[in-house]
């Protein structure tokens, strides 16, 4: 049998305790980190939907994996810091959404043409007009505004996600955002919006889509003051597939519309020929969940009172639409994956003895799929002083799911830490890629955002793959066939050794920015600057 070699030499953390082996037992390594993902995402927790009591058996499981990795509760009980959300969810037996065109009414299939979407400002009763709006984007750093000229007082703007191809990546994730979306829609009258998903950008299937509308939105209850932007008064997800039917009589189709997406060409705005009438019955109730937070003290005089902050999600979406007899939706990957990592760079650091000069908070946050809630409130209300945070390392399922050879980083051109992400995976022998796929705006739907936000350096992570390989088909086939679906479980094959080598990077990353003489800053041209404070 190998010899199963602590994590605390990969992350070079061993410094004076003796000789190490120089030939880790990753296998065993990530078998250690393959348990915790086990437990997490176990039948038994019911997918740990946000506020659920599977939710809460994974924080007690995280609290005492914190305990005996040595770490200090930073949180505001203990290690917790509660977290009051309100949850609705549409009564669908008791909403109705049809077309009116004329005197002719036309249903809309919920689930099939498309389904309401719900929050704690939905009207009982709405009819309005429609107007469709190209990309719904509003950005006056780039003189670009969609809304520009449209009357859409008191109306539906109906949009197609995505951006003009010339419209820089970084800007065009930071307003496509819902938030600052909605914030332009609202500002120009707009009281709701229909969306329509580029089919060429799509992750998952159609009917995983629409089986997930039953799943509760949630939203922070107490906020801070004048930081909760209103929401809809209606708001609609349009099938890509039956959207003819929306534009029928208006003088545009869908088609005309996707041609103009795909060939990168200015897309026309028009009115529509038709009114949504919809009757939305809406569920209310209170959620009390938490984020977990530990910390690693620093052990410089002055530096530790600054931390770095590495995160990753606890929930996930709980039990959803059935798939093929199963209906649980246990978020292997999405996100018990980041967790155990979260566990096991924690448990290295302790047995290595580890002692960085800043300090290093690890933090499993809640709502994540209810819309980034946990780190935004954390954010909000961090329990650390907010100006002491210099860089968050956020994990969202990473996806092990090959050997490490390249490691996808996103924002990896915005600010310094992208230079410490490539010389920690050099020292791995790992090569380092930017976002592959901007067009899924995934630097900006996570929890990374939250701290962006707020002007703190951040990075995430994927497995990388180089185009064309068989490693970009498994990757691909994972979004297809388990994302946000019952598949995504703990029979999935993994790459246990790949997945305990990431964590030897990040480990070495966070010891790395804990011990830089300075703390890492945006780079001069990034979008994401502004947010410096």
């Amino acid at each position: 049998m190998k010899r199963i070699v602590t994590l605390a030499v990969c992350l070079g953390l061993a410094g004076a305790a003796g000789a190490w082996p120089q030939s880790p037992d990753w296998e065993a390594l990530g078998k250690r980190w393959w348990a915790h993902v086990q437990f997490l995402a176990d039948d038994k927790l019911e997918g740990r939907d946000t506020g659920s009591k599977g939710f809460a058996t994974a924080a007690a499981y995280v609290e005492e994996q914190f305990k005996q990795a040595g770490l200090a509760p930073a949180g505001v009980e203990g290690f917790a810091q509660p977290v009051a959300l309100l949850a609705t969810q549409i009564a669908e037996e008791r909403s109705s959404l049809e077309l009116v065109r004329g005197g002719n009414r036309e249903p809309v299939k919920s689930g099939e043409d498309g389904f309401l979407t719900v929050n704690r400002d939905t009207a009982r009763q709405v009819e309005a007009e429609a107007v469709f709006v190209g990309y719904g984007l509003s950005v006056p750093e780039l003189n670009y505004d969609d809304l520009a000229g449209q009357n859409l007082q008191g109306k539906v703007a109906v949009f197609i996600t995505g951006g003009p191809g010339t419209m820089p990546g970084p800007v065009k994730a930071h307003f496509q955002s819902s938030e600052e979306r909605r914030k332009a829609l609202l500002k120009a009258g707009a009281i709701g919006v229909a969306s329509i998903a580029n089919p060429k950008a799509a992750e998952v299937p159609w009917a995983r889509t629409a089986g997930a509308r039953f799943e509760p939105k949630m939203e922070i209850v107490n906020e801070a003051v004048g930081a909760r932007l209103a929401g809809y008064s209606f708001s609609l997800v349009i099938n890509p597939e039956r959207a003819e039917k929306f534009f029928a009589g208006s003088g545009h189709t869908f088609e005309e519309v996707m041609a103009a997406v795909n060939a990168d060409k200015p897309l026309p705005h028009f009115p529509l020929a038709m009114k949504l009438r919809a009757r939305t019955s809406v569920k209310k109730w209170a959620v009390q969940s938490k984020n977990i937070a530990g910390v690693l003290r620093g052990n410089d005089p002055v530096l530790s009172k600054e931390y770095v902050v590495i995160s990753a999600h606890l929930d996930h979406v709980g039990i959803g639409a059935e798939v093929n007899g199963d209906k649980i939706y246990n978020g292997a990957m999405d996100d018990a994956s980041g967790i155990a990592s979260l566990i096991e760079v924690a448990r290295a650091m302790k047995e290595s003895g580890a002692k960085p000069k800043r300090s290093i908070l690890f933090l499993a946050v809640s709502g994540e799929e209810k819309g980034l809630l946990g780190s935004k409130y954390f954010a909000e209300h961090p329990t650390v002083n907010a100006k002491s945070i210099v860089a968050d390392l956020n994990m969202d399922m990473f996806l092990p799911l090959f050997p490490l050879k390249v490691l996808e980083v996103q924002g990896l051109g915005e600010s310094a830490l992208g230079d410490d992400v490539r010389a920690a995976a050099a020292g791995m022998g790992v090569e380092v890629q930017a976002d592959k796929e901007p067009e899924h705006n995934r630097f900006i739907r996570s929890d990374q955002y939250s701290f962006i936000r707020k002007g703190v350096p951040a990075l995430a992570f994927k497995f990388g793959y180089v185009p064309g390989t068989p490693e970009e088909k498994i990757f691909k086939d994972w979004y297809k066939e388990r994302y946000h679906g019952p598949a995504d479980d703990a029979k999935q094959p993994v790459n246990l050794a790949g997945a305990a080598q990431f964590n030897a990077i990040l480990g070495a990353l966070a010891m790395r920015v804990a011990n830089a003489p300075h703390r890492p800053e945006w780079k001069p041209d990034s979008f994401f600057r502004r947010f410096a404070q």
